[in-house]
C-alpha cells in the first residue's frame, strides 16, 4: 500500500456475528467511518446514534443501502442527558438482541484561548466529550455485566491528551480524561469479561473537519504528520475493528496512538 495515496481496505470478518452501538455516528466523519467498516466486517446488526436526527436518519438510510444490512437502527440521543443515555442503551440491548461492541465517539470541540473561554464553554466541551464517555460506558458496563458473556467497548480519545496545543485546553482535558477514564474502568471491567480500549487519531479529514477548520490551520497540522496528510477516517476506523475484534483478546486499558506525528 502506498502510504501516502493509501487504497481502502476491504473487510476481513472481524466482527462476524457482533453487534454494534455507535455514538456521533452520523455524518461523514470517524463514526460513520466506523459504522461502515463494522458491517464490513461482518456484524449481525447495528445501531447509530447522534443528537441530528435529520442527519442520523440519512446516515441509517445510506448504510443500509450501501451494505445491504437490513439490521441497521438509529436512535436520537444526546450523551450529555443521563436519561438519553439510558434511552439509547435500553433501545439498542433490545433492537440487537444484547450489544457486543460499544463504540464511543461522541465528542466536541471549538478552538478559544482559556482566558477567552468561559465556564459554559469549558462545560459543554468537557460535558459532551468526557461525562458523555462515562455515561455511556457506565451504563453499557451495567448491561453487560448482568447479561455475563462478556463484551467490548472502544473509546475514541486525541493525541491532545498527550499532546499540547493553542486553544485546546478544555478538549485536550477532556481527552486525557477519556484516557484515564478507559485504563481505569478497564480494570473493573475485567472482573467480568469486558475489555474496553482507546484511540488516539491526531488528525482526521473530512469534509465537515475542512468546513470547520481554516485552511491554514489544516495545512499546518498535515505538515506536522510524517506522511504529510491527516488520516482518511476509514484508517482511524480500521484501528477501532482491531480493538473491537477478538485479534485484540489481551488488550484492555491500552490507549493506541493513530497518529505519524513527527513534531
Amino acid at each position: 500500500m502506498d502510504i501516502h495515496n493509501p487504497t481502502y481496505v476491504a473487510g476481513h470478518q472481524l466482527l462476524a456475528g457482533k453487534s454494534v452501538l455507535i455514538t456521533a455516528a452520523a455524518g461523514a466523519g470517524i463514526g460513520f467511518a466506523a459504522a461502515k467498516k463494522a458491517v464490513e466486517e461482518g456484524c449481525r446488526g447495528i445501531v447509530l446514534s447522534d443528537i441530528h436526527e435529520g442527519r442520523l436518519q440519512q446516515s441509517v438510510q445510506t448504510l443500509q443501502a450501501e451494505t445491504g444490512l437490513e439490521a441497521v437502527f438509529g436512535q436520537v440521543a444526546n450523551v450529555a442527558l443521563e436519561d438519553d443515555v439510558q434511552a439509547l442503551i435500553a433501545f439498542a440491548e433490545d433492537k440487537l438482541a444484547g450489544v457486543d461492541v460499544l463504540i464511543n465517539n461522541a465528542g466536541l470541540g471549538t478552538s478559544r484561548t482559556l482566558i477567552e473561554m468561559d465556564d459554559d464553554e469549558w462545560f459543554k466541551v468537557i460535558d459532551v466529550t468526557l461525562n458523555g464517555t462515562m455515561r455511556m460506558t457506565r451504563a453499557m458496563l451495567r448491561a453487560m455485566k448482568q447479561r455475563g458473556q462478556g463484551g467490548v467497548i472502544v473509546n475514541n480519545a486525541s493525541v491532545l491528551g498527550w499532546r499540547a496545543q493553542q486553544e485546546q485546553s478544555h478538549y485536550a482535558a477532556a481527552k486525557a480524561g477519556v484516557m484515564a477514564l478507559t485504563r481505569c474502568a478497564a480494570l473493573e471491567a475485567a472482573e467480568f469479561g469486558v475489555r474496553i480500549n482507546a484511540v488516539s487519531p491526531s488528525l482526521a479529514v473530512h469534509p465537515m473537519l475542512k468546513k470547520s477548520a481554516p485552511a491554514e490551520l489544516l495545512a499546518q497540522l498535515e505538515g506536522r504528520e510524517a506522511y504529510g496528510r491527516g488520516a482518511e477516517t476509514w484508517e482511524i476506523a480500521n484501528i477501532m475493528m482491531f480493538l473491537a475484534s477478538d485479534y485484540s483478546s489481551y488488550m484492555t486499558g491500552e490507549i493506541v496512538s493513530c497518529s505519524s506525528q513527527h513534531a
